[in-house]
């Protein structure tokens, strides 16, 4: 085992290597493939813990003692990537001063310790460049690095050529708009144009196109509005409150969408149980069904629960929910995904909670919302999707909380929600 310093490298023996990032708080882990130019050659090449897959490199969630880690197959690695950079920031946000973290490299098959690295000196960095596993002479070795960024992961997924969106300007208040689907009389004039969402930092999401000058005569009431949000360009990352329509080539998506969400124990936290649950409503925010843990189908089948997880530990989807949207009985126009504590823990106790709309035939990512702050309450309402008069459904962010254990109490704060 050799103790690495600043610049100071290794070479590899084994072609799967591990990298392990631990500190004193719990620590947000991520790979960077980075080609001769110095940056990713697309977003594919960030893997973190929502996207902990990529061309030879794999995102290992912490649990309990165990840290994040990066894992590097160098033989499965393209020709193309010439090192992989691995990163930290502290989960949550913070410095890293009197926090310093331990790179330790490991032989991913048996395990064995090739290498350790503390970076020293730290003071307002709140991200860090630990170490590199790269490429020379056709030999892979690992580099010690601990270079740190005052602006955080963003910061350092910029300089590699990651997208990043920027939260967009506040727009001027507008009418709230009608909460659920009945059908609206035909507008005089064109609807307003919405504002256009933004995505989350070292995720992306490119900006809806420029809206055109209005046409004479007007376009008729069904036409999208300009900036409006849909599926055609993949996948879609919401912030708090932003919309995006389930509508991709013209046509809305009527197709199984399946629901995931997924949490982990805050730092140092026990292993905690949460509900998933999905309450349908009616056109007058009427409850009509709640799909739970003790009720995994509901509506002749059109909703249906994956079952209880009990932990929260591990990657991927903790719990998911299928929804047959074109089998949905006609009078469902409204669904609420929440998340209940029914052992009272506190979201606050919770990290990494988010959801995601998969297409439930193909698996792909559709649309996805990270929760970035929590609160000490009991219970939460992720998105709600809402059907439109002319059809289409679209999805909304909320994460609100609520003091609720069970998804029974979550009914009228839901309602109130569409």
């Amino acid at each position: 085992m050799t103790a690495m310093t600043p610049g100071s490298n290794v070479p590899l023996t084994v072609p799967r290597v591990t990298v392990e990032v631990a500190a004193p708080v719990r620590l947000d882990v991520s790979g960077l493939l980075l080609a001769a130019d110095g940056k990713v050659r697309s977003d594919d090449d960030f893997v973190f813990y929502n996207q902990p897959q990529g061309p030879g490199v794999t995102y290992r969630a912490g649990g309990g003692s165990a840290p994040d880690a990066i894992t590097v197959d160098t033989a499965a690695v393209p020709a193309a990537i010439e090192k992989i950079v691995v990163t930290a920031s502290i989960d949550g946000g913070g410095a890293f001063a009197g926090r310093t973290p331990t790179a330790t490299v490991r032989g991913a098959d048996d395990g064995s310790v090739v290498a350790t690295f503390s970076p020293t000196g730290l003071g307002p960095e709140t991200a860090l460049i630990v170490v590199e596993v790269y490429r020379r002479g056709g030999a892979w070795k690992v580099r010690a690095v601990g270079q740190g960024y005052a602006d955080g992961l963003a910061g350092i997924a910029t300089d590699f050529g990651v997208s990043v969106e920027e939260p967009a300007a506040p727009a001027a208040p507008q009418a709230p708009a009608p909460a659920v689907v009945s059908p609206p009389a035909p507008p005089s004039a064109p609807p307003a144009s919405a504002p256009p969402p933004s995505g989350p930092a070292a995720t992306h999401l490119p900006p809806p196109p420029a809206a055109a000058p209005p046409a004479a005569p007007p376009a008729p009431a069904p036409a999208a509005a300009p900036g409006r949000i849909n599926l055609d360009k993949g996948r879609v990352n919401l912030r708090k409150n932003e919309t995006v329509s389930l509508v991709k080539g013209g046509k809305p998506l009527l197709s199984s969408v399946r629901m995931g969400l997924g949490w982990e124990p805050a730092y140092g936290g026990r292993a905690i149980d949460l509900d998933a649950s999905v309450i349908a409503y009616g056109p007058q925010r009427n409850h009509v069904a709640t799909c739970y843990f003790g009720k995994l189908m509901v509506l002749n089948g059109a909703i249906q629960h994956s079952g209880d997880n009990l932990t929260g530990q591990g990657s991927g989807d903790d719990e998911a929910i299928t929804v047959h949207l074109g089998g949905l009985p006609a009078d469902v126009t409204g669904l609420i995904f929440t998340v209940n504590s029914y052992s009272g823990q506190k979201f606050n106790h919770v990290a990494k909670a988010y959801c995601r709309l998969l297409d439930a035939a193909s698996g792909e990512e559709l649309v996805r919302f990270d929760l970035t702050n929590s609160e000490a309450r009991t219970g939460v309402m992720m998105a709600k999707l809402i059907k439109q008069y002319s059809g289409e459904w679209e999805m909304t962010a909320l994460g609100q909380f609520v003091d609720s254990r069970t998804a029974k109490g979550m009914v009228k704060p839901g309602a109130a929600a569409l």
